[in-house]
């Protein structure tokens, strides 16, 4: 899915180590460059770490980055039936329409096992409209061109739904659909990745945070929608044919973060015994 087209606010942070990374470029896709304020000793050998390891290999090495979110009204009136919610989905954001569909995966309060985005969850649970929820949950929306699309699909969904319905579902007091949206808190971990078989080792200490800012959040920021691991391999001459088909082939949007982490650590040490590095 294209969605270069998200405004997000990144706040970069450079933390336990004491330095801070101020930012000096912003564009509609958060901070472009950045400086470092202050640097610890272990961080400044990791750096130098990194930089040498790019005079060597001819790579930039590869920084982990953690994050969080920061969430907040996304400026939209909260919906209390089915009539309302389509009003509102044609109203509100794109960033909104992102946070309730994508970045549901990162926040520790989603926990429903069955539907993987807030409006089914909403349509299932208040609604007790289990049709409508099955038909929203099933929209994945990194198989959309844009966000406008996503928007109109799930548009289409719930005028067929009320279409066929003969009253307006409500859901009960108090619990009416709130609109948020979310800025993105990146963390700077100090650990560098040199070759792309440093992964073997590194995923499976990385947070889930890690995991989903550079698998699945990195698709609205990369140029191709393909994730921070793909791109950094993709610029080493030696061929890595085989690992970047496996990443490819991860159907991440359905996943659970540690269901895709234990994917990507077994795609990273070769799936099935297969050695994917040549």
């Amino acid at each position: 899915m294209n969605i270069s087209e998200i405004g997000l606010n990144y706040t970069y942070l450079l933390l336990p180590f004491g330095g801070i990374q101020a930012p000096e470029r912003f564009d509609k896709e958060g901070i472009l460059s950045y400086t470092f304020a202050t640097c610890s000793v272990g961080v400044s050998g990791q750096i130098l770490k990194g930089i040498k390891a790019m005079a060597e290999t001819g790579n930039m090495p590869f920084q982990i980055k953690d994050c969080t979110l920061i969430t907040r009204m996304a400026g939209v009136r909260n919906a209390m039936n089915l009539r309302e919610l389509q009003e509102r989905i044609s109203q509100c954001s794109v960033e909104c329409l992102f946070h309730h569909f994508c970045e549901t995966v990162i926040r520790p309060t989603f926990d429903d096992p069955e539907y993987r985005n807030d409006f089914a969850v909403w349509a299932a649970r208040q609604l007790r409209d289990r049709v409508l929820a099955e038909r929203l949950a099933i929209i994945n929306p990194y198989g959309m061109d844009s966000l406008e699309d996503l928007r109109m699909q799930v548009l289409d969904i719930l005028e067929e739904r009320l279409a066929e319905i003969y009253y307006i579902p409500w859901a009960p007091p108090g619990r009416d659909f709130h609109f948020m949206q979310a800025a993105t808190v990146v963390f700077d971990t100090g650990i560098f990745l040199v070759s792309p078989e440093d992964l073997r080792t590194a995923l499976p200490q990385m947070s889930l945070g890690s995991i989903y800012y550079h698998f699945v959040e990195a698709r609205r920021r990369t140029d191709n929608g393909l994730d921070d691991f793909s791109v950094w391999i993709s610029g080493f001459d030696r061929p890595y044919g085989k690992l970047l088909g496996a990443l490819a082939g991860l159907d991440f949007y359905y996943l659970s973060l540690p269901e895709l982490k234990q994917s990507l650590i077994e795609v990273a040490g070769g799936v099935a015994s297969e050695k994917v590095y040549g």
